[in-house]
C-alpha cells in the first residue's frame, strides 16, 4: 500500500480518536453518555442505524457471499424480511420505548416481570453482542493484515491487528459515549457508499470486457438469482426464510436489542424514532443490493472458473474464506488515496461497536441493582470500566475466531438469532398475555434450549432459529401463565 494510503489511514484514525475527545467534553452524566440527552436529530439516527447494519462483517462479507461458488442474490430474501420488520417495530414497539425514561430496553422488562426476567435477558445480549463485535474485530484486521503484507511487514499480522484495532475502539468510545459514535457513523456511512460505488466503477475498468462481460458471467454462473420460493427449512436463503425468519431476526436486532434501541433513545420522541428506522430499511435495501453486485464484479475479476479445479476447491477459491476477496482488492488494486480512505472508513465501523450499549446494559440493569441509590458519577465510572473489560474480551473472542472458513456474516446472524430469540419471545409475553415472572424464566429456557437444540442437532438454517426460540419462548410461557396466574401489567 502507498504512503499515502498509510497516511489518510492514521489521519483519519486520529480524526476519530479526535471526535471523541471532542465529545468527551459533554459526557458527565449517563444520560448524556448513555443517550446524548436525546438531542441527537433524527436523520442523524437514521444514518447511525444503516451504518451500524452496514459494518465491517456486512461490507466485507456480503460481497463474499456472491463471489462464492454457487453464490447468488438469494441474500436478499432477507433484506426483505428486514423491511417487514421495521415496519411492525415503528408501530407496535416503538411507542412501548418512549413512554418514560429509558436508559435500556431490558428495563421494560423490570416493569413487566420484575428484575430476574431483566437481568436474564440483559446477560443473554451482552453475551451475544460480545461474541458478534470480535468478528467485526476479526474482518477489520483482515484488511489491516494485508496491508501489512502488501508492505512486506508480516505473512500473518492479523492477531496484532485484532489487539491494535481493539484498543483504539475502546479508547474512542471510553471517551465519547454514544454521540461520538453517532456522528462517526454518519461520516462512515458517506465514506462507505461513496467507496463501494469507487470500488465498483474501478473494477468495471479492469474486467476484461467491462460491466457486460461482468454482467454475462453473472448469468452464466447464475449469480443474479434473488428469489426462490422452496419451502426446505435447511437452506439458508429462501423467500419463506427470508420473508419470514428475516422479520422475526429483525424484530428481535432492532427491536428488542440495546445495540439499536440505545440509538433510537437518542431522539426524543417516537414519531422521529419510527422515521429514522424507516428511512433506514430503503437505505439497507439499496446498499445490500450495491454490496451483492460488488460481489459478482470480484468473481469477474480474479475469475477463480478458470482454476483447474475450481469446481472441486474451496467456496472462496483462490482465498481461504469469502471474506478475504474484497480486503484483498481494496488493498492491493484500488488508486493510491482512494484504497487509504476505505480501508480507514472499514477500522471506523470496527470502533462503532457495540461497547457502550453493552456498558449501559450492565450498568443499568445488572449492576445498579444490586448498588442502588449510588451517586450518577459513581454508575458513570462503572460504565467506563465495563467498556474496557468488555472490549478486551472482543479482542480475544476475534483472535479466537480467526482460523474460520465460515463467513463472519452468517456466524453473526447465528449468534443473535440464537439469543434473540428467547429475548423477542419474552417480549412478546410482556405484550400480548398477563404471564408473570415464573412464565416469563420458564418461556425463555425452554426457548434457549430448543433453539439450541435445533442449532446443535437439526440441519435446520439460522434464519429459523429466532422465530422457533421466540415463539416457543412465548407458548411455553402461556402455558405455564395458566398455572401461576395473571398479572395486571403489561409492557
Amino acid at each position: 500500500m502507498h504512503p499515502i494510503d498509510l497516511g489518510i489511514i492514521v489521519l483519519y484514525l486520529a480524526a476519530v480518536i479526535g471526535a471523541g475527545a471532542f465529545f468527551a467534553r459533554r459526557q458527565q452524566s449517563t444520560k448524556q453518555y448513555f443517550v446524548g440527552g436525546h438531542n441527537v436529530p433524527w436523520w442523524a439516527v437514521s444514518a447511525s442505524i444503516v451504518a451500524t447494519e452496514t459494518s465491517t462483517v456486512t461490507f466485507i462479507s456480503v460481497p463474499g457471499i456472491a463471489y462464492a461458488a454457487r453464490g447468488d442474490f438469494r441474500f436478499l430474501q432477507i433484506v426483505f424480511g428486514y423491511l417487514v420488520a421495521r415496519v411492525v417495530i415503528s408501530t407496535i414497539f416503538m411507542p412501548a420505548y418512549f413512554r418514560r425514561e429509558l436508559v435500556t430496553v431490558y428495563e421494560l422488562l423490570s416493569d413487566r416481570f420484575g428484575g430476574a426476567v431483566k437481568g436474564l435477558a440483559a446477560s443473554m445480549f451482552v453475551v451475544m453482542r460480545t461474541i458478534a463485535d470480535g468478528v467485526r474485530l476479526l474482518l477489520t484486521a483482515f484488511v489491516l493484515a494485508a496491508v501489512f503484507k502488501s508492505l512486506n511487514l508480516a505473512d500473518s499480522a492479523v492477531s496484532a491487528s485484532i489487539i491494535g484495532i481493539g484498543l483504539v475502539m475502546i479508547v474512542f468510545t471510553l471517551i465519547g459515549g454514544i454521540e461520538a459514535i453517532v456522528w462517526i457513523e454518519v461520516v462512515q456511512l458517506l465514506i462507505y457508499i461513496g467507496g463501494a460505488i469507487a470500488a465498483a466503477v474501478i473494477l468495471i475498468q479492469d474486467i476484461p470486457g467491462g460491466f457486460d462481460a461482468a454482467v454475462a458471467l453473472g448469468r452464466q454462473y447464475e449469480k443474479f438469482r434473488i428469489l426462490d420460493f422452496s419451502f426446505d427449512l435447511t437452506k439458508t436463503y429462501t423467500f419463506w426464510s427470508g420473508v419470514i425468519g428475516g422479520a422475526f431476526l429483525t424484530m428481535s436486532t432492532h427491536g428488542t436489542d440495546q445495540y439499536m434501541v440505545q440509538r433510537y433513545l437518542c431522539t426524543d420522541r417516537p414519531r422521529k424514532a419510527a422515521s429514522a428506522l424507516l428511512m433506514s430499511g430503503l437505505i439497507v435495501l439499496l446498499q445490500f443490493i450495491g454490496f451483492l453486485f460488488v460481489g459478482v464484479l470480484l468473481f469477474a475479476f480474479y475469475a477463480p472458473f478458470k482454476l483447474p479445479a475450481y469446481a472441486t476447491a474451496g467456496s472462496a477459491a483462490p482465498f481461504t474464506a469469502p471474506d478475504q476477496v474484497f480486503p484483498d482488492f481494496i488493498t492491493n488494486h484500488m488508486p493510491v488515496g482512494l484504497a487509504g480512505l476505505v480501508v480507514a472508513a472499514i477500522f471506523a465501523a470496527a470502533m462503532s461497536s457495540s461497547l457502550s450499549a453493552i456498558a449501559a446494559t450492565v450498568t443499568s440493569d445488572l449492576y445498579a441493582p444490586l448498588k442502588p441509590g449510588r451517586p450518577d458519577r459513581h454508575y458513570l465510572n462503572v460504565s467506563r470500566a465495563v467498556i474496557v473489560i468488555a472490549g478486551i474480551v472482543q479482542i480475544a473472542v476475534g483472535v479466537a475466531m480467526q482460523h474460520s472458513a465460515r463467513s463472519a456474516l452468517g456466524t453473526v446472524l447465528s449468534v443473535a438469532s440464537l439469543i434473540n430469540g428467547p429475548i423477542l419471545g419474552v417480549f412478546l409475553l410482556g405484550w400480548f398475555t398477563r404471564a408473570k415472572r415464573t412464565a416469563a424464566l420458564a418461556g425463555m429456557a425452554c426457548g434457549l434450549a430448543t433453539v439450541l437444540y435445533v442449532w446443535l442437532g437439526t440441519p435446520i438454517a439460522w434464519p429459523w432459529y429466532t422465530l422457533i426460540g421466540s415463539m416457543t419462548t412465548l407458548a411455553v410461557g402461556s402455558i405455564v401463565s395458566k398455572f401461576e396466574g395473571s398479572s395486571d401489567h403489561a409492557i
